[in-house]
C-alpha cells in the first residue's frame, strides 16, 4: 500500500487541482468578458452557424491583449480583445476570425477544450508522480527527467488536437461557403500577428504546432473534401 501511495496522493491531487482551475477559469472568463456583437464579423459567424443548422453561434470578446481564440471547458468560445483590435485595424479579415470562431468550435466538438482543462491540471500531478518514483532509483536526475517526460507528454497531445481542430475547421468553413483561403491566409500572418505577445497568456494558449505543418495539412484535407464533392 505504502508502494502507491504517492501515486494515489498524485490522482487526488489532480483531482482537486482540476475543480479549482475550472473555477477559476471560469471566474476569469466571466470577470473579462462580454458579447461580440460586430456587425460584420456577426454575417461571417452566422455562415457557420447556418452550415452547422445552427439558430446563432455566441462568441464573447475576452479582454486581453495576446492574438488569441479559446474554446472553455464548459464550450464556449472567445476572441482576445487584441485579436479583434487586430481585425478593426484591418490587419485581420472578417473571413480570417471566422476561421478562428470554426477552429475553436472544433475544440468544443472533439471535446478538446475540457480534456486540456484535465490535461493542464493533471500535469503536475504527473510530475509529482514520475518523480518520486523515478528518485528511487536516480536520486538526484527523478525530477529533471520527470519534468521532461510530462512536458513531452503534453505538448504532444496539445499538437494532436490542434491539428484535429484545423481539420475541422477546414470542412466547415468550406461547408459554410467561406473556403479555407481565410484559414490559410490567417496561419501565414500569425508570427507577425503573435511576435512578442505572450506575455501574460495563459499557460493553455501556449502549444501549437508549427505554422507550415498545419498549412499543409490543411491543403491536404482541402485537396481530399473538394475531391469529393
Amino acid at each position: 500500500m505504502l508502494k502507491i501511495t504517492p501515486i494515489l496522493l498524485a490522482l487526488l491531487y489532480a483531482l482537486a487541482m482540476y475543480g479549482v482551475s475550472a473555477f477559476r477559469t471560469k471566474r476569469e472568463l466571466d470577470a473579462k468578458s462580454t458579447d461580440l456583437v460586430d456587425p460584420g464579423l456577426m454575417r461571417e459567424i452566422d455562415k457557420l452557424a447556418r452550415a452547422l443548422d445552427l439558430p446563432r453561434i455566441k462568441v464573447r470578446l475576452y479582454e486581453i491583449d495576446p492574438v488569441n481564440g479559446l474554446a472553455a471547458p464548459d464550450g464556449r468560445i472567445f476572441i482576445t480583445r487584441g485579436f479583434y483590435n487586430r481585425y478593426r485595424a484591418g490587419d485581420v479579415s472578417a473571413p480570417e476570425m471566422a476561421s478562428v470562431i470554426a477552429h475553436e468550435l472544433g475544440h468544443v466538438a472533439l471535446g478538446h477544450a475540457r480534456k486540456r482543462l484535465i490535461d493542464f491540471s493533471g500535469q503536475n500531478a504527473l510530475r509529482t508522480a514520475l518523480a518520486v518514483f523515478l528518485s528511487r532509483f536516480l536520486p538526484g536526475v527523478g525530477v529533471w527527467i520527470a519534468n521532461g517526460l510530462a512536458s513531452l507528454l503534453a505538448a504532444r497531445m496539445s499538437r494532436d488536437d490542434e491539428f484535429e481542430a484545423d481539420a475541422y475547421a477546414t470542412a466547415l468553413l468550406i461547408k459554410a461557403g467561406i473556403g479555407a483561403a481565410p484559414q490559410k491566409s490567417l496561419f501565414r500572418k500569425l508570427d507577425a500577428l503573435t511576435k512578442g505577445g505572450a506575455g501574460g497568456m495563459p499557460a493553455w494558449f501556449l502549444s501549437h504546432p508549427k505554422t507550415d505543418r498545419r498549412i499543409a495539412a490543411i491543403e491536404a484535407n482541402e485537396a481530399r473534401w473538394l475531391a469529393d464533392t
